[in-house]
């Protein structure tokens, strides 16, 4: 097929494509085009609450054609591979795409063969998550109906769309199985890649006596490496060698994740991060092609990616596509991301940080490391309206 230009070149129809196309034409862009291969978008926070019985998947999900915004070119495709010598793009149906400004933003995909068995105790309903959409309402009917036996609860190393927030479905759970008076009965398990919850000391204090007060068995340092759908088992690799749970009821196993191999294939990538995106962290730019920038999960910026923070890399990258053409100064991206894990069925906390670790409360004065009722009502119902009127749309 015959090649199409493009002005700025987006690859990734998520949050981060989407705001960043609607920013940059409400900028002045002329010509933007996105390249995304799904029908549909997904607001992916409120998965967890699906997964923990608050939310369902229509209140999630719109058409892609919806929330592409007027005046952006659309094309319905997947990539296949990046020129950046070329500043091309060819996808897989075999349309060769040039541009003067290519942005990355294509998120991660599942690394199914990371982890085994996995798959199958998925397509089987012994093992879901909230992380993978097609089997997210399937958790909570499999959690609620739990009695007595064996739960296990996972986090996923990195890289990893806000990894932590994993533990919403877990509390949710534990929530609802203390108030039906079954905690006791259960043994719940929560498998951690490192030590604590978060590596945020303050949010960790809080979420350790949570633990203890739910009885929950904390699995450090570990993850999973194999599981065995007909046995039930789930194998861990942890610090003292390998550790099978047997006789496992139902697993909250969130796979592994990795980026597109395009992006290591197009020698984008660092060797400290392999397959993410290798970007200056703070302008956003890749250390090795000027035209070239990345933003979200899939891009190495030296913090946890979460809808939060794509906000402000969003506001940061518009600028800088703009000020990189003038010969301005560019602007500067602290690492800000925020962390939500609700703490009981109607309370969150949202541990708002910068790349260093210190506070950023986006509310002044307020401690984000307490779990508030307040921030679990924004949480669940402010934010998802704020991101289909005004974030989708490039006014935040």
């Amino acid at each position: 097929m015959a090649g199409t230009d493009a002005d700025v070149l987006i690859v990734g129809g998520g949050n981060a494509g989407i705001s960043l196309a609607a920013r940059l034409l409400r900028d002045g862009f002329d010509d933007v085009t996105v390249v995304a291969s799904s029908p549909g978008h997904r607001y992916k926070p409120l998965l967890n609450y699906v997964a923990g019985g608050q939310s369902t998947m229509a209140e999630l999900e719109r058409p892609m054609a919806d929330v592409v915004p007027d005046g952006c070119r659309w094309v319905r495709d997947a990539v296949e591979s990046v020129d950046p010598a070329a500043m091309t793009v060819r996808t897989r149906g075999g349309l060769t795409l040039s541009c003067a400004t290519l942005v990355l933003c294509p998120g991660l995909v599942e690394d199914w063969d990371a982890t085994p068995g996995l798959q199958s105790a998925y397509a089987e309903g012994w093992a879901a998550s909230s992380y993978v959409p097609g089997s997210t309402p399937t958790v909570w009917p499999r959690l609620s109906s739990l009695r007595s036996g064996s739960v296990v609860f996972t986090v996923p190393p990195e890289p990893a769309s806000c990894g932590p927030t994993a533990l919403k479905p877990l509390f949710m759970a534990c929530d609802s199985w203390r108030r039906s008076g079954v905690l006791a009965d259960l043994q719940v398990r929560l498998v951690l890649p490192a030590a604590t919850a978060t590596g945020l000391p303050e949010a960790d204090r809080y979420l350790e006596d949570a633990f203890a007060d739910l009885g929950v068995e904390v699995l450090r340092e570990s993850r999973i490496e194999r599981v065995d759908g007909d046995l039930h088992s789930v194998t861990l690799a942890t610090p003292s060698g390998r550790r099978v749970l047997e006789d496992v009821d139902f697993a909250h196993a969130v796979p592994h994740y990795r980026a597109p191999r395009f992006i290591a294939e197009a020698g984008l990538s660092a060797d400290a991060t392999p397959g993410l995106v290798d970007v200056d962290p703070e302008t956003l730019r890749s250390r090795r092609h000027d035209s070239i920038w990345a933003i979200g999960d899939a891009a190495d910026l030296a913090t946890r990616p979460s809808g939060g923070g794509l906000r402000k890399q969003v506001n940061v990258l518009a600028k800088n596509i703009a000020a990189a053409r003038e010969g301005k100064r560019l602007s500067r991206y602290d690492g800000y991301t925020v962390m939500p894990i609700t703490v009981t069925r109607r309370t969150l906390m949202l541990n708002e940080v910068t790349r260093d670790g210190s506070p950023s409360p986006s509310v002044p004065f307020i401690d984000p490391f307490v779990p508030r009722r307040w921030q679990w009502f924004f949480d669940r119902y402010g934010l998802p309206q704020v991101y289909w009127r005004r974030i989708l749309r490039g006014r935040v």
